[in-house]
């Protein structure tokens, strides 16, 4: 055999394992990771149910949510109980166990009340001895069963070996839908404390000290990773708390705040995930400087315990506030949040108990004298908010009584628009100033991404597309699935699809169920009546109607919902 015929074989070879390789790739299947807030019991313990300031009651119900949802994994955002002592987080750490039995992993960090133990050296021995998996990866299972979640784990220790399995950062996902998820610890350790001014928040090895480390781990040249997270404990700016993650109030050390805001805009970092406030909050935060963005969510309670927000005008926010544009808050409730990453989108699931209104510390839930007080109740999760983003997409911040007619992308030749549509939300949040008590008008992020026509991303039932896939969301109230009324628009691609129309099929613009199968977008509606016309779209078209312009061959309809939206032939 000869060599020329040897290389052309191997040549061939090697072409084709990359085209199954790149066909693996483009198949990688979406997945999911769980986020859950801050889990502390502050009341007596009830029949021993909740032992030593862990609230395992409300812990059970949140796993079972997260075991049922399928997620890979879940995040923990800090203050794992109220009192820190070694025996606090032993038993927080039984009871991340079923997730662990479950083939789930289980990923926490450290809160305040991590640094609030009893002797115990700011909480790294136990924590360390207690969740190896955050230098490792690996977890048992009851049985003594090993495996493995993430890769490339990694910590600053070259700033202190106190940092290693404190501050940390992994990999997860397929190479086409992969995420690095960074946690940033900011507490005491033996080697460094210092207090914050209220007295009561011991810091250790600051932002500043870890920075070099932060953006090594962000640098989206490097990193090999479609997504990247940022976890700390304590927000950016918050509405109950006044300190934050940089040594201080809302205030403190601008340049630090520059430079960390900077190295997450820059490196496509979407959400920065914290805790601390016990309160369902999204906002945008600008930096002290207002050259860089991040949207903050801050999780809701895990816990037996509930803030309220502080006046916007309280003396203590030194006037930063003005930084923050709320965009949802949800108040004394438990709830948890489901990301699910699908190649370049990013989509954000909030559940919370259908009660809420739950009373705090000695008053849980319902309210001092009443029977049931001191006892966790069975919560009924339902969904109250979806929102994301896509990292080939773009973002539009849209206040009430605004057009969202400013909400236009493009991609690979579709083009996509909303025509017409206002924000007509109401909504406030509860963050109230002293003098009027009036909560902040809540602002809609519109968020668009898109899918390329392709496998797998074809439709189930087998339609034809006549353009990419447009991911939109952002524009309902929480609490309500259903959308403001709005036009949207996308364009086709007429070397696609046959132009003749008859009466039982047309080009429509579709939206896709959650089993996959695409159907007229209208017919996912809130109310209206479904409407076809054969033209473009004119002002006062009323909701269902739905239509073609062959002129500029786009595809219209008149919806009140988010969702992935495309040009497919479907039957009137």
């Amino acid at each position: 055999m000869s060599n020329r015929y040897f290389l052309k074989t191997a040549s061939m070879l090697a072409l084709l394992l990359a085209l199954l390789n790149g066909a693996a790739s483009a198949s990688a299947e979406p997945w999911k990771f769980g986020v859950m807030g801050d889990s502390q019991w502050t009341i007596a313990d009830s029949g021993g149910a909740n032992p030593y300031s862990v609230p395992v009651t409300i812990i059970n119900q949140v796993n079972q949510e997260f075991i049922k949802a399928g997620v890979k994994f879940v995040i923990a955002v800090g203050d794992l109980s109220d009192s820190g002592n070694d025996i606090s987080e032993v038993t927080r750490a039984k009871a991340a166990q079923p997730l662990i039995d479950a083939g789930i992993g289980f990923f926490p960090f450290r809160g305040n009340h991590e640094t609030a133990g009893l002797n115990n050296g700011y909480g790294l021995s136990v924590f360390r001895s207690n969740y190896p998996q955050t230098q490792t990866g690996t977890f048992t299972k009851t049985d003594h069963q090993h495996y493995q979640v993430g890769s490339g784990f990694n910590s600053p220790v070259s700033v202190s070996p106190d940092l290693n399995g404190m501050s940390y950062s992994f990999d997860y996902g397929d190479p086409q839908s992969s995420a690095r998820f960074v946690i940033v610890d900011t507490w005491a350790t033996p080697g460094k404390v210092d207090k914050h001014p209220n007295g009561y928040i011991l810091y250790g090895y600051t932002v500043n000290d870890q920075q070099a480390w932060i953006s090594n781990r962000l640098d989206k040249k490097t990193r090999k990773t479609e997504q990247a997270f940022v976890f700390s404990h304590q927000p950016l700016i918050a509405e109950g708390h006044q300190d934050t993650m940089f040594n201080g109030y809302t205030n403190s050390n601008p340049d630090w705040q520059n430079t960390f805001f900077a190295s997450l805009q820059n490196n496509g970092v979407k959400f920065y995930i914290c805790g601390h406030d016990h309160i369902h909050q999204r906002s945008i935060i600008a930096s002290p400087d207002a050259k860089s963005h991040v949207e903050e969510i801050i999780c809701a309670s895990n816990s037996s315990k509930f803030y309220t927000p502080k006046p916007l005008d309280d003396p203590k926010w030194f006037g930063q506030k003005s930084r923050e544009t709320s965009i949802a808050q949800e108040r004394y409730t438990v709830g948890y949040y489901i990301y699910t990453v699908d190649g370049p989108c990013v989509t954000v699931d909030y559940y919370s108990d259908d009660h809420g209104s739950w009373m705090s510390d000695a008053n849980y839930p319902n309210g001092a004298g009443k029977a049931d007080t001191g006892k966790t109740p069975l919560f009924h999760f339902v969904k109250k908010e979806t929102w994301g983003y896509s990292t080939n997409g773009k973002e539009f911040l849209i206040p009430q009584g605004t057009s969202y007619a400013k909400v236009s992308d493009s991609f690979k030749g579709t083009i996509a628009r909303i025509l017409d549509g206002t924000n007509n939300s109401t909504e406030r949040d509860g963050s109230l100033d002293a003098k009027g008590g009036v909560g902040r008008k809540l602002t809609k992020v519109v968020d668009t991404g898109w899918y390329e026509k392709q496998v797998p991303l074809q439709s189930k039932n087998d339609k034809t597309f006549a353009s990419n896939i447009l991911y939109l969301t952002g524009m309902g109230d929480l609490g309500r699935e259903q959308t403001d009324v709005y036009t949207l628009s996308i364009s086709y691609h007429p070397d696609k699809v046959h132009l003749h129309h008859s009466k039982e099929s047309v080009i429509a613009l579709a939206t896709k169920e959650a089993d996959g199968i695409w159907v007229n977008a209208v017919d996912k509606n809130t109310g209206g009546e479904k409407n076809f016309v054969a033209g473009p779209w004119k002002k006062g078209y009323a909701l269902g109607t739905y239509g073609i312009d062959q002129r500029r061959k786009t595809v219209w309809a008149v919806i009140n919902h988010n969702g992935n939206f495309a040009a497919v032939r479907l039957d009137k």
